[in-house]
Formats: C-alpha cells, sequence, structure tokens
C-alpha cells in the first residue's frame, strides 16, 4: 500500500513537524488531523522553553506550528528559535502579530476549519518550492512567496 500511496504525488518536502499549542483540545485536534494526512508529529509541546529545547535538539523539523499565547511566554520567541535554525514557522493564532511577515512562513486565524490548516501547510510548500500556491484557505496569510 506504500507505494500506492507515493505514486503519482510530488515528494513532499514538510513531513515533520513541531506543534506548540498550550489548548489540549487544539493540540489534540492538530496532531489527529496532520497524523490522518500522514504527516510526522515530531512533538508537541505547550511551553516555549519546551519548544524552543526541541529546536536546539537538532531533531530533524521541516516546520512549526506555533501558537503566539504560550503558557510562558510568546511564541514570536519560538519563531525566532526556528528562524535561527533555518526551520520554517506557521503561526496559528487568533491574531498575527505584526512580526510573523518577518518570522513566519504563514500565519492562520483561529479558529480554523481543519482542512484549511493542511491548505495552508500545502501552501508555504508551494511557496518553498518557487510555485504560486493553488489556494490560500480563508484566514490563512502566506509569507513565502514564489521567487
Amino acid at each position: 500500500m506504500g507505494d500506492l500511496m507515493l505514486f503519482g504525488r510530488k515528494k513532499r518536502q514538510i513531513v515533520k513537524l513541531l506543534v506548540v499549542e498550550d489548548e489540549p483540545l487544539v493540540a489534540f485536534d492538530a496532531e489527529h488531523v496532520l497524523s490522518e494526512a500522514d504527516y510526522e508529529i515530531v512533538a508537541t509541546v505547550d511551553r516555549v522553553a519546551d519548544a524552543v529545547a526541541v529546536l536546539s535538539d537538532g531533531v530533524e523539523i521541516d516546520l512549526v506550528l506555533v501558537d503566539v499565547n504560550l503558557a510562558d511566554g510568546s511564541g514570536v520567541d519560538v519563531a525566532r528559535a526556528a528562524q535561527a535554525r533555518e526551520v520554517p514557522v506557521l503561526f496559528v493564532t487568533g491574531a498575527c502579530p505584526p512580526e510573523a511577515i518577518e518570522l513566519a512562513a504563514g500565519c492562520l486565524s483561529k479558529p480554523y476549519a481543519q482542512r484549511d490548516l493542511l491548505g495552508a501547510i500545502t501552501a508555504i510548500e508551494d511557496g518553498m518550492q518557487g510555485k504560486p500556491p493553488r489556494r490560500l484557505p480563508p484566514g490563512f496569510r502566506l509569507f513565502v512567496q514564489a521567487a
């Protein structure tokens, strides 16, 4: 079955995800949706400190999904740590911070539909590959543009 799944589909650049979210239900929901779509969750953490620790661990991560308001600080700090490692970031938040344009590949407003989370990741991947995105989900802003 594994081979059939790959047939006719481009190899994804974004596979391994770090989820940084302090609302357990939102985190659980995101994990479920992403796992179902064949993404690999490297870790799910709810604190800036834990996210930075995972990032500095040297684990392979293709994209960080981060909420801005976290229990112990701001997701912006997580984005800075990810940027230092050249790992793209998707802010998933109620209000996109002004510095998101410099720090993130994109920003998805909460609440979002599950398919919009997947659409946002696909759009970021298209942007990274220099392709114009097919469709931007509602509430999503893409900052990585096709060159």
